[in-house]
């Protein structure tokens, strides 16, 4: 079917704004992608992407073409998966970027399983905490948490989390307890990406923010760990993250009913309608396995 050649390459460079991430995303060599875009631009005799050395974007009649296609190709992905099942036949490369306990012990087992359901489904994850840019690195989706900043992306929420203040009893007994998360101000808070904690007011609900300072700072949360153990200051934190020193009796908590409950981890990922099919299914495959969680 000669009209349908090079449409998906099309679509995926106009989203990626570079062949090689599109060829990337698409599993195919790069050379591969300009031939199969140079045909269909020969076949429709205008131009439908502009370009230079640095980008490659849509020409005024690309963008108008990218949103039929676009729309047409969502709507066969459609039909095809209502025919054939949305787990019949999945094949292609996943990946994610991740961080943190959650999405280690949780999260990715969930994805394991999704996986080992489709044979030809392969997955790469990558752990670390860089806001990483999804199209350009080619990523498929990111597991988040806490609030998110680029409104440009597709968020859906993942599971909701309570968090925890706790300190070590030797840290407690040398310095005081807090007992409002204003007192936070006058003592060695453990800082992970944000020296600006949230806590809520019981009282009447709003939000009370307060801007820490201390003497460890680091997004590990092993290192976190072993630093509120050896009583080098408060940590606020999930509550997942701080168990191993809760169960072990390690640290108590403090500031019980101030803790903010509007934490929560997200798959995000470009706004787009077409989306492989696999990618697609991993997604609502997460959200399923996780419904409970997002209570």
């Amino acid at each position: 079917m000669p009209d349908w050649e090079g449409l998906e390459e099309f679509s995926m460079v106009a989203q990626t704004e570079s062949f090689t991430a599109a060829a990337q995303r698409l599993n195919v060599s790069t050379s591969h992608v300009s031939r199969q875009v140079q045909a269909l631009e020969d076949r429709l005799g205008v131009k439908l992407l502009a370009r230079t050395t640095r980008k490659v974007r849509l020409t005024d009649l690309g963008a108008d073409y990218l949103a039929r296609v676009d729309e047409l190709m969502a709507n066969l992905d459609a039909v095809n998966q209502s025919i054939a099942g949305d787990f019949a036949d999945l094949k292609g490369l996943l990946r994610v970027s991740a961080a943190g306990p959650f999405a280690e012990t949780v999260v990715m087992p969930k994805l394991l399983e999704f996986v080992s359901r489709n044979e030809g489904v392969t997955l790469e994850a990558d752990f670390n905490n860089r806001n990483v840019d999804l199209i350009a690195e080619g990523y498929d989706f990111a597991l988040r948490y806490g609030q998110l900043t680029n409104s440009s992306l597709v968020a859906r929420k993942l599971a909701t989390h309570r968090l925890a203040c706790v300190a070590s009893e030797a840290y407690l007994a040398q310095h005081g307890v807090p007992s409002h998360p204003s007192d936070l101000r006058h003592h060695s808070c453990l800082i992970s990406n944000n020296d600006t904690w949230v806590f809520c007011d019981p009282a009447n609900g709003k939000n009370i923010r307060v801007k820490v300072n201390g003497r460890v700072r680091t997004n590990s949360i092993p290192i976190m760990l072993e630093a509120a153990d050896k009583g080098f200051g408060i940590a606020y934190s999930p509550v997942e993250n701080l168990k191993p020193l809760l169960d072990a009796g390690r640290v108590r908590r403090i500031l019980d009913g101030f803790e903010d409950h509007s934490r929560s981890h997200w798959i995000v990922y470009p706004d787009r309608r077409l989306m492989p099919r696999h990618v697609r299914a991993a997604i609502n495959y997460l959200l399923d396995s996780m419904a409970a969680n997002r209570m």
